[in-house]
């Protein structure tokens, strides 16, 4: 989500953090900490990935404190969600296990606690989400390089999950991408470009504005003003092919 945003975090101001953990233990234990904290807010708790994603679109917190094994989207999925947010929350992860550690800075984490994590280790990931949190802005990534399994349209009061597989074509429209999947049609925040290079292993450039899943072409063929069209598997209709990519979509449609 790359459009600017009026949202601004003042020092001094109270953190506002939303704690996402499946264990409850474990939710409960930072809720206490964190009462102990000055200028610290829990707005929202969430038990799984989705949870936070919805709670995070709903209320733009400053800081999620995110576990990394949860079930359906884990910790890391969730965090190169989140860096596409705008405004971006910091991210620190909590988790028991620290094999995750180099994932965990590489999908753009603040911080990483181990559990149990200690009073004066969240007091420091709580002073160093302030200097990220003053300094907002500056940058944004989308993660740790890893392709996402979903993609998030965010909607009035919340999000819709789409699954990236289920994804027919992408078509830039204005500042916005239009995902057509199995289910309908959805609005996107991101640039064509950057999910161009997220999921060039899936998806295939056809013209400027659109990019096609790979195994939803069936063939090329020349419309009636000469044109050359993709025929979707799942298609209502041919997509226009730019003659640019036309030489590489018939490479790829030799090796479907």
């Amino acid at each position: 989500m790359n459009a600017a945003s009026p949202y601004r975090f003042d020092e001094g101001s109270a953190v506002r953090v939303v704690i996402a953990d499946d264990e409850p233990l474990a939710r409960e234990r930072l809720q206490s900490l964190l009462a102990d904290l000055p200028d610290v807010s829990v707005v929202a708790e969430a038990a799984n990935g989705e949870q936070a994603l919805h709670a995070c679109a709903e209320l733009q917190p400053d800081l999620v404190l995110l576990d990394i094994a949860m079930p359906g989207l884990d910790g890391l999925e969730t965090a190169r969600h989140l860096a596409t947010f705008e405004p971006r929350p910091a991210v620190v992860f909590c988790t028991a296990y620290d094999a995750h550690a180099l994932s965990a800075f590489e999908a753009a984490a603040i911080d990483y606690l181990m559990k149990p994590v200690r009073p004066e280790r969240l007091a420091a990931a709580i002073e160093r989400a302030r200097v990220f949190l003053a300094g907002r802005g500056d940058s944004q990534g989308n993660g740790d390089g890893r392709a996402r399994t979903v993609l998030c349209a965010r909607l009035r009061g919340g999000l819709r999950l789409i699954p990236v597989e289920d994804i027919h074509y992408l078509q830039a429209e204005e500042k916005y991408v239009v995902v057509h999947h199995a289910r309908g049609e959805d609005l996107i925040e991101e640039s064509l470009k950057s999910l161009e290079e997220e999921f060039v292993a899936r998806f295939v450039r056809i013209h400027r504005n659109c990019l096609v899943a790979r195994h939803e072409l069936i063939e090329l063929r020349r419309g009636t003003a000469g044109q050359v069209q993709a025929v979707l598997r799942h298609g209502k209709q041919p997509l226009e092919v730019s003659r640019r990519c036309v030489a590489t979509l018939r490479q790829d449609l030799r090796h479907l």
